[in-house]
């Protein structure tokens, strides 16, 4: 798709003079298939590239707005390139990229905590070719890599020697062999292309039989947690021998270097790949104070250290495990088979089999396997897993199958199916829509695995706060080391002071305070209905100061009816309606089907109205089309004053502003030079929308503004409704984005809208929300935080989760940096090692179990959202699953 314009362009270069500059559009999809996003650096290359050729005045990019992908806009001057030299050049550039710069989204075993996660990404950031890379506790790895100096393979290889296995077989081997594509951010390119693999779609996220992370070691994946035990069974026996029998000295220390072994396992192998790129981790500096310990032939309290470090490890790592497998528990809701109708006969398919057109048979009581439509039968539908919906949503057939598949986004809820979502007492058949990798559970499950991945701005800091405090730490020990030439006391002394503050200087705590909570708070997020893509905005949305609503389908019902008919004096309602039903029905906005389907209803049966014909959207204002000869405008009263023509008349202009007094939105009908009246619509608020606003309220939101495009009357009319005490009216799209930013200078602000008009506005608030998100591609992709259910009353529940982890991520960062605090000088005191990390592990745990409590958050009011639903045949609701 491009779209080709012409326009006056001032250069800067030399004096100012006028040009006639040609501009083309190119969608960024098209030349750049598989970038997530506009904010990709493979798009940043594409215009740095295009930007340094001559003949190109210009080139940037146009954020995806209104249902539209973004755009790569070219500004070019015609007397140096022709459109067509323009698009050859982009598309080349474009494909040149796309072949050599490949983007990787792995699920891999092995990243047990998160200093291991930082650093494996520290690792293979060194790796040449490797152009970035995240890797996350949650086993989520992000690398961008450049094809010419590197490889896939390489970087398999080279995660294997650092002991991380990434899920699933070599690029596209099972799934070709199968003949499919591989699962993921895979767009139809083969191996050797532009690939973004996202690892496995919603049933591969089930782990095996018998593989059990195998990754832990020769024992399993408990295998740490088992060499710590192992390492505190032999320290007290050795102890036990030592102070019990009269054994000789030698059989303790034998058991207490067992138990360095045991202890210090994980622990060295970790120094090791840490000392490896220059890094000195906390793992290190246990290490070196437990070798201390045995220097000074203190064996018992270095085997101590050990395993209570160890022990904290492997809790640790559990720990986490259980916020992970909160997320995988989403996966589960996904059935493995389905039942489809093909030729004549029902049979059992694996999910991943499913092709878009088929047909499910989904029997009472089971997992749906596949997002659709309704085909065939009556059933209600708990919809919990998926967007939250406390209640069962009741669903049945489409009246035209063939054509619902057009546009199968377009349907109502009444029609639509969910993977994952649980069927009621009625059987139904259901025309599947998307395949098993990409229905909209599977792309929550994707999306939330990599907001896990997405640094918070707090750990951001604690990550740098970390990399100075560490050096500082070891150098300040160097120094405690010489502390007997200034204090009278022996070498031993110093040494082992300066041993119990290299201890208790560790910020263990400190590295999975952050994490832990982000981990929790994005999982519990997921299983109430609502996707928070990473822990920036989970923590921005806990701490806004303002929340900005859309009014249409926001705190509306956004469906409209129409309330009023007057026409003008001399014409007849019949002509008024007739006209604007023609124009109306060529339309798919809101409004627009609002004036088609009641105003078909009261011209009766009888009567059918005039064909209309060459539309053309003015944006912000209404209509224009064309009847017969004549042109036709609809839309608001402003309209006409921009519009060649007659005035609008006295008695039109009372009307409307009669209605708009009623708080009507109106449209004014005009057919050639004669004005045929004007109509009056209402939207309804929401029923929830004053109990919302109320609650936000209640949670510390101490501004709420609502904006619309609608008239400010009709604007405030509304507002007043449902207890907002701002309201801007008028605004045509660029204003609401002025609006927000202009908010934003004063405080955070969040916009919510519905992801499609309002992306603009979204993207430039603190914290983008939008509603309905489930089943809509562009409100998963370009809001920050996704109600998947169009329930406004999920919004409290997000922004009082976002408080809650705001108040423990605090709490922790408290905790850890406090610890820190007190024992350093505890130990400068004389605090024994033992002491200092029995109280050093016991903080690790502590901010762990604090952040886990997240998983079990209940909003105030008691939604479904906090409760979880049932699962047919778990005998558990979703809230139940192990987390």
């Amino acid at each position: 798709m491009f779209h080709r314009f012409s326009r006056p362009f001032h250069e800067n270069r030399g004096p100012m003079i006028a040009k006639e500059a040609q501009r083309l559009r190119l969608d960024l999809p098209v030349l750049l298939p598989d970038a997530p996003d506009e904010a990709d650096a493979c798009v940043g290359r594409l215009v740095g590239d295009l930007s340094g050729r001559e003949g190109m005045e210009r080139v940037h990019v146009v954020p995806a707005c209104g249902g539209e992908p973004a755009k790569l806009c070219i500004h070019y001057d015609p007397q140096v390139l022709s459109l067509a030299r323009v698009r050859e050049i982009a598309e080349a550039t474009g494909a040149r990229l796309t072949e050599r710069f490949a983007h990787a989204l792995w699920e891999a075993d092995g990243l047990r905590h998160q200093r291991r996660a930082r650093l494996v990404s520290e690792r293979l950031r060194r790796i040449p070719g490797v152009v970035e890379a995240e890797a996350s506790a949650s086993g989520l790895l992000r690398i961008e890599f450049d094809r010419e100096a590197t490889s896939e393979q390489a970087l398999r290889r080279a995660l294997g020697d650092m002991r991380v296995q990434v899920r699933g077989p070599e690029p596209g081997e099972a799934d070709r062999a199968q003949g499919r594509e591989p699962h993921g951010r895979d767009h139809g390119h083969e191996a050797e292309g532009h690939r973004h693999e996202a690892g496995h779609g919603v049933g591969e996220h089930r782990h095996e039989e018998g593989h059990a992370h195998a990754h832990g070691g020769v024992l399993g994946e408990n295998t740490e947690l088992i060499f710590a035990l192992a390492c505190g069974a032999l320290l007290a026996i050795g102890y036990l021998v030592s102070v019990a029998t009269g054994a000789p000295a030698w059989l303790p220390l034998v058991l207490y270097i067992a138990a360095y072994g045991f202890g210090g396992f994980y622990t060295l192998r970790e120094a090791i790949d840490s000392l490896r790129i220059g890094r000195f981790e906390i793992d290190t500096l246990m290490l070196v104070a437990a070798a201390g310990a045995a220097a000074l032939g203190e064996w018992a309290e270095g085997a101590l250290l050990l395993f209570l470090f160890s022990l904290g490890h492997s809790l640790e790592h559990y720990a986490m495990g259980r916020a992970r497998r909160a997320i995988e528990a989403l996966a589960e809701l996904a059935p493995r088979t389905a039942e489809v109708r093909r030729d004549g006969e029902v049979r059992e398919i694996p999910v991943e089999e499913l092709a878009v057109g088929d047909t499910v048979v989904v029997r009472p009581n089971a997992r749906i396997p596949a997002d659709g439509f309704v085909v065939r039968g009556t059933s209600s539908v708990d919809q919990a897993p998926v967007t939250g919906e406390s209640v069962p949503v009741d669903k049945r057939a489409v009246d035209d199958p063939d054509r619902a598949a057009l546009r199968p986004d377009r349907l109502g809820a009444e029609n639509r199916i969910f993977a994952g979502t649980i069927n009621g007492s009625g059987a139904m058949e259901v025309r599947v829509t998307r395949r098993a990798a990409d229905t909209t559970l599977a792309r929550v499950v994707r999306m939330v695995s990599e907001a896990e991945a997405q640094k918070s701005p707090t750990q951001r800091f604690t990550d740098r706060f970390e990399r100075v405090f560490v050096p500082a730490v070891l150098a300040f020990v160097v120094l405690l080391l010489f502390a007997w030439v200034v204090v009278d006391e022996p070498f031993r002394d110093s040494f082992y002071r300066a041993m119990a503050v290299l201890v208790a200087a560790s910020p263990c705590a400190l590295a999975i305070a952050i994490p832990s909570a982000v981990l929790s708070g994005v999982a519990r997020a997921a299983r109430g209905g609502v996707l928070v893509k990473g822990g920036g905005p989970l923590e921005n949305l806990g701490t806004l100061g303002a929340i900005a609503f859309d009014k249409t389908g926001t705190l509306t019902e956004g469906k409209p009816r129409v309330t009023d008919v007057v026409p003008a004096p001399g014409v007849e309602e019949r002509e008024l309606l007739g006209t604007a039903v023609a124009v109306e029905a060529l339309s798919d906005h809101p409004l627009a089907a609002a004036v088609v389907r009641d105003g078909r209803a009261r011209l009766g049966g009888g009567a059918e109205p005039p064909e209309a014909q060459d539309l053309r959207s003015i944006t912000g204002r209404g209509l224009a089309a064309r009847i017969g000869d004549e042109a036709v405008f609809v839309g608001k009263a402003a309209l006409f004053a921009e519009v060649e023509g007659p005035s609008l008349p006295a008695a039109v202009r009372s009307t409307v502003e009669d209605l708009e007094g009623k708080g009507r939105t109106t449209m004014v009908v005009r057919r050639g030079g004669r004005y045929l009246g004007a109509l009056g619509l209402m939207d309804t608020p929401r029923p929830p929308a004053a109990r919302v606003v109320a609650r936000l309220r209640e949670l510390g939101i101490s501004r709420m503004i609502m904006i619309s495009g609608d008239n400010r009357r009709v604007a405030e009319a509304v507002a007043r409704q449902v207890g907002i005490d701002e309201a801007w009216g008028d605004l045509m799209p660029e204003d609401k984005v002025e609006a927000i930013r202009k908010l934003r200078a004063e405080r955070k602000v969040a916009m919510v809208g519905d992801g499609v008009n309002d992306a603009p506005a979204m993207a430039n608030a603190t914290v983008g929300i939008a509603m309905g998100a489930a089943g809509s591609d562009v409100a998963l992709e370009t809001a920050d935080v996704a109600l998947m259910a169009d329930d406004l009353g999920h919004l409290p529940f997000a922004v009082g989760l976002s408080r809650r982890t705001s108040r423990i991520i605090r709490q922790n960062l408290w905790l850890s940096l406090g610890m820190v605090a007190v024992l350093i000088p505890a130990t400068l005191l004389g605090l024994q090692i033992g002491v200092a990390v029995l109280f050093h592990e016991g903080s690790t745990l502590v901010v762990v179990a604090n952040a886990l409590r997240l998983l079990a958050y209940r909003d105030a009011d008691g939604r479904l959202a906090a409760h979880g639903t049932k699962v047919p045949g778990s005998g558990k609701g979703l809230s139940s699953y192990p987390a």
